[in-house]
């Protein structure tokens, strides 16, 4: 669970000095021997003399008393052969950055040190992971976008192609029944699911239905038998766009976990790419006894990369955060897993004894058995929810996904032809998944929150801009305007808003109700996305594309200062750590994000150089606090904190 002291922890442009020092650890807490290493202070409060940090519960004991612990948990928990191992697992978590100076191995030493100076080179089972995790999103991709080739002729076909209000209605409620499903059954199975079948088998058992699905989708008679068929589509989209992102946080190391979970958005937006290319592929395809034989080839073709899931599940390792939540937890396993995706077993010794000593200490904060009332009444859950839900609500109402669906009609609205709309359709795509790419590096660099910040302002000027462009009387002009809109708009979004939500949403919440916060924000995400496709057909017809496409500009602007008042950073901090993270009160951040406005426009609007960002705190956070006489938290009144802190 090492920290990244490089270009992880410097300011952001937009947040100050907020983030970049939350969650480091004590330097010198392993050995009594050894100076401190000098390193980053907490900007938690600005009184030197009371300046916490989220500190490692380790923190403190001597190099002795660190083996003690090490051997313990190793003789306790079957795993007697490897005692020597634990020792020095026990010895590194205390102060991952400062193994140079400890007592351990030689070889150990050149472990660590590969992982601080090649934080990319990982083993072959940990990419195999990933690339498991990205088709599985493709799989997701592809569900969302043969559909809108694929109505260009079967809404005549099953007689909804209308322009009334009840067509209209119609074709929205067919194209949008899986986000239904998902919203109102897929999503809440997640939970369940993980606990029986743990996290990988359910991403087997939810591509098995998806594959399924998309086959019987190619095989309808009727709106209402697509519907249904759609539908049960939706059963498995929910659970798997729940599980896969949370599977990849949990198997990723700190350092590179967010550009790991956000391949779950990114191979969405290859799988959307694919799902044009099977648009325009099949389009042309006609057949003497099926004439309607290329549309339903562009639904079934979804199913290919759901089988593929279904082959490599096998060999990948379960997380290792599941053995560690069952009710008997199985440590052996977790460390088996863990060193299968670690470069070496100093690594996953070190790992596997960290996360134990921290999923005890979070322990503290449950307050009773109902889990689901949790999400609420511990306020750093409620905090995680809040961030949770306000960037998966965005990344629906921000607009992207009237485009996905609906761009062929948009495109067939601004004057061009059928085929050449899914040609559009498919730059949309291309544009959509290489815009992507980029965030793999700044969304652990240049920060989640920064990111959303910094998308939704330009999201809302290029929408803006298509919805004027309708009114262009020149038709080639208003063509070049409305796809220059579109494209501009999707080459801001995918880096932002697209694989934010998700990555964020997957590492917000404590390990013991991850599954059911999880639920809750892809239940909110493909709630919203359910009430963009069906309502997309009738906005349409009501405010004609200008207004449309305006009233989700505005929505852009909402997105920005929720983002501004109410989302804390995530970055470079280990899932256990963001318990502290989460302990911002709501109030004091919502405050320091209005005393940030300022300070942007001082610096990079009117040029002043020498205006300093604000800290967060001016102030300790909780009078209940109580710290040691070196000035480090106690774990017990930390968490004590978290919960009554409002």
């Amino acid at each position: 669970m090492g920290r990244d002291s490089g270009s992880d922890s410097g300011k952001d442009s937009f947040t100050g000095s907020y983030t970049e020092n939350i969650g480091r650890r004590r330097h010198g807490g392993a050995s009594s021997s050894v100076d401190p290493i000098p390193g980053p202070r907490s900007v938690l409060i600005n009184r030197p003399e009371q300046r916490p940090k989220l500190e490692n519960p380790l923190d403190g004991l001597t190099a002795e008393q660190l083996r003690e612990r090490g051997r313990n948990y190793a003789l306790n928990n079957g795993m007697g052969d490897m005692v020597d191992l634990f020792e020095a697992g026990a010895v590194v978590a205390a102060d991952p950055n400062n193994f140079e100076a400890m007592d351990i191995p030689a070889a150990y030493k050149d472990a660590l040190r590969i992982e601080v100076t090649h934080k990319w080179k990982q083993p072959k089972a940990l990419w195999h992971l990933v690339v498991m995790c990205s088709v599985a999103a493709a799989v997701q991709g592809m569900d969302e976008t043969v559909i809108n080739g694929a109505q260009l002729f079967f809404r005549d076909q099953f007689g909804i192609g209308g322009s009334d209000s009840r067509s209209q209605f119609l074709l929205g409620l067919v194209n949008s029944s899986p986000y239904l499903a998902c919203a109102l059954i897929g999503c809440w199975l997640t939970d369940p699911l993980n606990q029986a079948f743990g996290r990988k088998w359910t991403i087997f058992l939810t591509c098995l239905i998806s594959g399924l699905s998309c086959l019987w989708q190619g095989f309808t008679n009727s709106w209402q038998h697509l519907f249904i068929a759609r539908f049960i589509l939706g059963l498995g989209i929910g659970p798997k766009s729940s599980t896969v992102p949370i599977y990849a946080a949990e198997c990723a190391p700190p350092k590179i976990r967010g550009a790991l979970v956000m391949m779950w958005q990114m191979f969405t937006a290859f799988g959307i790419m694919v799902g044009f290319v099977a648009d325009l592929a099949f389009y042309e395809v006609k057949s003497e006894s099926i004439p309607d034989l290329n549309w339903r080839l562009m639904l079934a073709s979804a199913a290919i990369p759901a089988f593929v899931v279904c082959t490599q599940v096998y060999f990948c390792p379960e997380s290792p955060r599941f053995y560690m939540s069952k009710k008997v937890p199985e440590h052996r396993k977790a460390f088996e897993s863990l060193a299968m995706i670690r470069l070496s077993k100093i690594q996953a010794a070190r790992d596997v004894f960290y996360m134990h000593t921290l999923l005890e200490a979070e322990k503290t904060i449950k307050r009773g058995k109902w889990r689901i009332l949790e999400l609420f009444t511990v306020p750093r859950n409620r905090r995680a929810m809040i961030g949770s839900e306000i960037v998966m609500f965005m990344q629906q109402f921000c607009g992207i996904n009237v485009i996905a669906y609906y761009s062929a009609v948009i495109f067939v609205e601004g004057g061009v032809s059928e085929h050449m709309s899914l040609v559009c359709s498919l730059i949309f795509g291309v544009i959509n998944f290489l815009f992507a790419i980029p965030a793999v590096y700044t969304i652990d660099t240049f920060g989640r929150r920064n990111l959303l910040l910094t998308t939704f302002p330009l999201m809302f000027l290029a929408l803006l801009f298509t919805g004027c462009s309708f009114w262009i009387p020149n038709e080639t002009l208003r063509i070049g305007c409305v796809a220059s809109g579109i494209y501009l708009f999707t080459m801001v979004y995918s880096p932002g808003a697209g694989p934010v939500p998700f990555t964020y949403s997957a590492e917000a919440y404590p390990l013991y109700v991850r599954g059911l916060g999880m639920s809750l924000a892809t239940a909110t995400t493909w709630g919203f996305n359910w009430v963009l496709a069906i309502s997309w057909p009738n906005l349409l017809g009501a405010l004609k594309p200008q207004g449309a496409f305006i009233y989700y500009a505005l929505w852009n602007i909402v997105g920005f200062f929720l983002v501004l008042f109410f989302l804390p950073e995530t970055k470079g901090k280990t899932l256990e750590e963001l318990d502290l993270v989460f302990g911002v009160s709501t109030r004091k951040h919502a405050a320091y994000g209005a005393r940030q406005i300022p300070f942007f426009i001082k610096r990079y609007i009117l040029g002043d150089k020498d205006v300093m960002p604000e800290k967060l705190y001016d102030e300790p956070e909780d009078d209940t606090v109580q710290y040691n006489e070196r000035g480090s938290l106690d774990i017990s009144n930390e968490a004590a904190a978290l919960m009554r802190s409002p």
